[in-house]
């Protein structure tokens, strides 16, 4: 909390989130436009490091629904703007090109707007008590992030199910998703937020094999991933957790 008065602490927690997920975009839009990594690397950094950076962020806000509404306004902010970048209504060349695979604008209304609106939905509504929010951040933002980088690296030997689909992507999504909800599971439990126990490292490792199962199913590249993954450990979540 910055002051006794939750409006105002929240409203300087929502400045300073916005603030540092704002320079950590920008950053990347940089190395976007300049052409420091290859454009599918530099999409799938944004991909990772919004969400978790944000993430990160959480503890600044009070706690209960307001801290967790004005939070969910970080990302909400970004949902509106891929709706105007999307719809031509605002340019921004170097934003298109850190967030999609073709620098067509309109893309940015079918994977990163579902990616960006699961991310508003979860912080609004489940908040970082939660361990399904958790899992959420960590399967779509690490998860599914990593799975694209180690697939096109290592993505010799393909899944009998789907060609389009790697064994190391698959694994590498599940470790990712996995790690990366333990690791804010001890970050949030240090806090005070969840309670750490082996059960919920085993519920974690669960969720997260059956997300990269998802992603890796031919139907997820049909209706983006970016829309079932977040769909499947919501489901998933809301049983086990």
């Amino acid at each position: 909390m910055f002051s006794d008065n939750v409006v105002i602490s929240n409203i300087i927690a929502g400045g300073l989130s916005a603030g540092i997920t704002g320079s950590v975009l920008k950053l990347l839009e940089i190395t976007a436009t300049r052409g420091v990594f290859d454009q599918k690397l530099n999409r799938k950094l944004v991909h990772i490091s919004f969400g978790l950076v944000f993430m990160l962020c959480w503890p600044l806000f009070s706690s209960g629904r307001a801290g967790a509404v004005v939070a969910s306004l970080i990302p909400g902010m970004n949902v509106v703007n891929m709706l105007l970048l999307g719809s031509g209504i605002r340019k921004d060349d170097a934003t298109v090109k850190s967030m999609t695979r073709t620098n067509d604008h309109r893309e940015l209304l079918k994977g990163p707007l579902c990616y960006i609106s699961a991310l508003t939905l979860v912080t609004a509504f489940y908040w970082r008590t939660s361990p399904i929010a958790v899992a959420v951040f960590c399967n779509v933002c690490a998860g599914d992030g990593m799975a694209d980088i180690f697939g096109r690296r290592f993505g010799r030997k393909k899944l009998p199910y789907n060609r389009d689909k790697s064994v190391a992507g698959t694994v590498a999504m599940a470790c990712a998703g996995f790690l990366a909800s333990v690791g804010y599971m001890l970050y949030f439990s240090g806090l005070g937020y969840i309670e750490a126990s082996f059960e919920l490292v085993i519920k974690f490792l669960v969720v997260s094999i059956a997300s990269a199962l998802v992603e890796s199913h031919p139907k997820s590249t049909q209706l983006d991933d970016n829309f079932t993954v977040p769909l499947a450990v919501f489901l998933l979540g809301t049983l086990v957790f």
